[in-house]
């Protein structure tokens, strides 16, 4: 076998390679030697057909394997010698399309090498760690939180006016086309303003309405609602409004603790201040881990694969022009041409990944199978009834379960990587750490 190199400039690499007819009918004959105890042939005992026979019968079929493994294993030898690592599946093809049996097999190889990571002194970065106290004014603010969502409803006063958000008690009959229709009626049934409850269109038309009221509510079911019998319909709803109330927020104390399984209102305000603090170390991280990738990224320099930039580039275009577009659901239009911003972007993700990578490499961090099952189970919640179905995609799908990992590992690199870095505290107010994160944003 001969290999030739073609091509040599940046991280592109090129190839020939030549395998010759003598190597390749020493690999079709090696597999019928293998093959040959196994095989059974009319006219022959078991394992006693001769190889010209063999060769005859199978040798076309194997000369293909033969042909495969021999240009795998010239790949496979070639980068285990150089230690290149290819960005991307490298582009192989015969190059005498003229071949035939007995010729030597001539092949193009060629494809964009990883670049050789640069030694990071991780002891050198300086990163900034925001801690944000639970004070008594953020406790009692999600109490306050926590109160309105126990809300209860009292009578509003005779003769007042239904407002947005407050409950109404009804007795509702459904019909269309003025015959009424399975499952369009209730009594007693306590409806919020505004709860979004019932089709669009209903509650709005029930704000002004008074105790004693009856009032016909005039709508049309969605195209897509679920009863097929009544999807698109015109429909109205006799409604009688049996009574008004106003929402009052629960009163703050032990009861409404038991209310959120705490003792007492002492143990529930501890519970809330310990929340707070966690959300708010969540965010801190966030903010510390993006000014970690910013001094990697200028601490770093490397040159980039141009296909990996190129892909990346074209994935963010195309990202942000559907967030643009949210009404074209599909892909069939027409060609998304990257900016020259979404093209520097491209170049910091796809080194800062590359050089994660390796970090993450070298610590020998790994994703671990609970891991995984968490992140699954965790998206599996967006499906509800469905969720055993989503885990079970998920396990089959490769690149399902790399879209899971990615993150995870990341998030592990930069904590690892944060480790060995020198971090300060600094105590900073709830409205501050909220500025730094927006400024995530705008970045």
């Amino acid at each position: 076998m001969q290999v030739t190199e073609t091509q040599n400039e940046g991280l592109k690499r090129s190839y020939a390679i030549t395998v010759s007819a003598d190597e390749l009918d020493a690999k079709v004959n090696e597999k019928l030697k293998e093959a040959q105890p196994e095989v059974e042939m009319k006219g022959f005992r078991k394992g006693k057909v001769p190889m010209p026979l063999l060769k005859k019968q199978f040798g076309p079929r194997l000369l293909g394997e033969a042909m495969q493994e021999t240009i795998d294993g010239a790949m496979n030898a070639h980068f285990k010698e150089t230690g290149d690592r290819p960005a991307l599946q490298p582009e192989v093809k015969m190059t005498n399309d003229d071949w035939k049996e007995g010729d030597d097999i001539e092949v193009a190889m060629s494809y964009e090498k990883l670049p050789e990571m640069p030694e990071v002194d991780l002891s050198s970065i300086s990163l900034e760690r925001l801690v944000v106290k639970a004070g008594e004014a953020e406790v009692d603010e999600a109490l306050g939180n926590l109160a309105e969502s126990a809300q209860n409803f009292e009578d509003r006063e005779d003769g007042a006016a239904a407002e947005d958000g407050d409950q109404v008690v009804i007795d509702f009959l459904g019909k269309v086309d003025g015959e009424p229709f399975e499952g369009g009626a209730a009594e007693d049934y306590p409806l919020v303003i505004g709860s979004g409850s019932f089709i669009p269109g209903f509650e709005e038309q029930l704000v002004g309405v008074k105790a004693g009221d009856e009032k016909n509510v005039e709508v049309k079911f969605p195209e897509e609602y679920g009863a097929e019998n009544l999807a698109g319909k015109d429909a109205v709803f006799e409604c009688k409004i049996k009574a008004v109330k106003k929402p009052v927020a629960a009163e703050i104390n032990d009861d409404l603790a038991k209310k959120f399984g705490a003792e007492d209102l002492a143990a529930l305000k501890s519970q809330i201040a310990e929340r707070l603090e966690a959300e708010y170390a969540g965010a801190a991280r966030a903010v510390m881990k993006r000014e970690l990738l910013d001094k990697l990224d200028e601490k770093v320099e490397m040159e980039l694969p141009p296909s990996l930039v190129e892909a990346e580039a074209n994935q963010i275009a195309h990202q942000l022009w559907h967030e643009e577009h949210p009404e074209e659901q599909g892909h069939d239009h027409g060609e998304i041409e990257p900016t020259e911003e979404h093209n520097k972007l491209a170049e910091r993700r796809v080194k800062l990944g590359l050089l994660l990578a390796e970090l993450g490499q070298k610590a020998e961090i790994e994703v671990t199978d609970a891991e995984m099952t968490q992140a699954i189970m965790n998206q599996a919640r967006q499906y509800p009834g469905q969720e055993r179905a989503f885990f079970d995609f998920v396990r089959q799908n490769q690149q399902m379960q790399q879209q899971l990992r990615a993150p995870i590992f990341e998030d592990k690199v930069v904590d690892h990587v944060a480790e060995q870095a020198q971090v300060t505290e600094k105590e900073v107010s709830k409205d501050e750490l909220e500025k730094a994160v927006e400024a995530l944003d705008e970045e």
